[in-house]
C-alpha cells in the first residue's frame, strides 16, 4: 500500500502571486510505505537533506532546507498603554477638538505609540469628559 500525503496548494497557486523568499510553508511528510511520519536526516556523503522513516528504509530528498519555522508577530497597538483617565493628566497638551462620542470640546492629545519605519506621525485624542480615544 503506497499512501501519499495530501498536497495543499502553495501561496503562489492560491493568490496568483509568487511566494516570498523565506516564506515557504513547512509541511509534515509521511512514509510512502508504512505511513509513519518522516524525520529530517542529513546525508553526509551526498551533502543533502533527506526525510527518512524510522520504522522502515523509506527515504526521500527534501525539496527545501527549511525543516522548522517559528513566526513571531510583535505588533504593538498604536494606543498601547492608554487608559481612559489619561484625560486628567495635567502634563499632556490639550486641544479643543470635538469628541465624536459625547461632543465635548476638550481633549488631550498624544503621538502614536507604535515605532516603525512605515508609521507616520499620527495624533490620537482622548476626550477629557468620557475618555473616548479618537483621531
Amino acid at each position: 500500500m503506497s499512501a501519499s500525503p495530501a498536497v495543499s496548494p502553495s501561496d503562489a497557486q492560491v493568490t496568483g502571486q509568487p511566494a516570498k523568499p523565506g516564506n515557504e510553508q513547512v509541511k509534515f511528510r509521511f512514509c510512502g510505505d508504512c505511513s509513519n511520519m518522516l524525520a529530517p536526516k542529513e546525508d553526509r556523503i551526498n551533502n543533502k537533506l533527506m526525510y527518512c522513516c524510522r520504522m522502515c528504509q523509506y527515504s526521500e530528498e527534501a525539496d527545501s532546507a527549511c525543516i522548522f519555522r517559528n513566526n513571531i508577530y510583535n505588533v504593538i497597538g498604536e494606543t498601547a498603554g492608554v487608559t481612559q483617565d489619561v484625560g486628567s493628566d495635567p502634563t499632556l497638551p490639550r486641544s479643543n477638538k470635538r469628541c465624536p462620542k459625547c461632543h465635548e470640546v476638550e481633549a488631550v492629545f498624544f503621538q502614536s505609540q507604535q515605532r516603525s519605519a512605515e508609521t507616520g506621525m499620527k495624533l490620537f485624542y482622548v476626550c477629557c469628559s468620557c475618555g473616548h480615544i479618537f483621531q
